[in-house]
């Protein structure tokens, strides 16, 4: 049930919308580098016979394609040392069979009987299947949230995580401002950037429904939502969360710190 964006070039250098135009690792490398660094510690833990008690603190992006959440992550990653997981590095584990295998197994073990409570959560109680591709991607939010300090973009992690360990935050902007800046990522005019847009919120709208039996995200589900219209430069609105993180679990990371 992924949701499929093609991939444009820009400057002999594919541009996938929901990226921004600078060159990072591939998301297939990422995914694999991720998933081992999730197995060693998992085995490390099992020879302590002691897992996390929670999940460390984590912030969780929720954004329309093109409003550049990737680039801010990217910064802020940066800034406090976090790593960053995008819509296409989960994407990729829950498409490959054997990392998918391994992080709903890891999930369900650590988990027993969670995935019931989330798809009751969501859904209520209506009668509903939860689909392979939704529980692969719940799988490997959890198996890298409890890997490490993690930024997520996109797939709704804040919906699955404990609410009381994420910051959650939405940016929005004006279509207008979407459609000029892919227009310049992308160097074409910005009637064909914004036939692209419209495609593509089509797909992600397609896609909440599907996997959330809604729309789009409420502005209630957030900790905060970040107009990029107004707070244009992605460093601005980095230091922003920074601070809000800092807010919110200061004490904790002061602690975890010390020790």
């Amino acid at each position: 049930m992924g949701v499929r964006h093609m991939a444009l070039k820009i400057r002999k250098t594919d541009y996938l919308p929901g990226t921004y135009a600078q060159k990072r690792p591939g998301a297939a490398q990422m995914a694999q580098q991720y998933i081992r660094e999730w197995e060693q510690k998992r085995l490390k833990a099992r020879e302590r016979k002691s897992f996390p008690a929670e999940i460390v603190p984590t912030i969780c992006f929720s954004r329309k394609i093109g409003v550049g959440a990737l680039e801010i992550a990217d910064i802020l990653a940066d800034k406090i040392k976090f790593r960053v997981a995008d819509r296409e590095i989960l994407e990729t584990i829950a498409n490959d069979k054997k990392l998918a295998a391994k992080t709903v197994a890891f999930f369900d073990e650590r988990y027993p009987g969670k995935m019931v409570e989330l798809t009751k959560m969501l859904f209520g109680e209506k009668s509903f299947i939860m689909s392979d591709y939704l529980r692969h991607i719940i799988g490997a939010i959890f198996a890298m949230a409890e890997t490490g300090s993690t930024i997520f973009v996109g797939r709704g992690a804040h919906l699955f995580l404990p609410r009381e360990r994420v910051l959650a935050v939405r940016f929005i902007c004006s279509d207008e401002h979407r459609i000029q800046r892919l227009s310049k990522i992308m160097g074409v005019e910005t009637k064909k950037a914004k036939k692209m847009l419209k495609k593509i919120d089509t797909e992600q709208r397609d896609f909440f429904k599907k996997a959330f039996g809604r729309k789009d995200a409420s502005a209630y589900e957030f900790d905060m939502v970040i107009n990029c219209d107004y707070i244009p430069k992605p460093k601005m609105a980095a230091r922003i969360v920074a601070n809000a993180f800092k807010q919110k679990f200061g004490t904790e990371l002061k602690k975890s710190r010390s020790v």
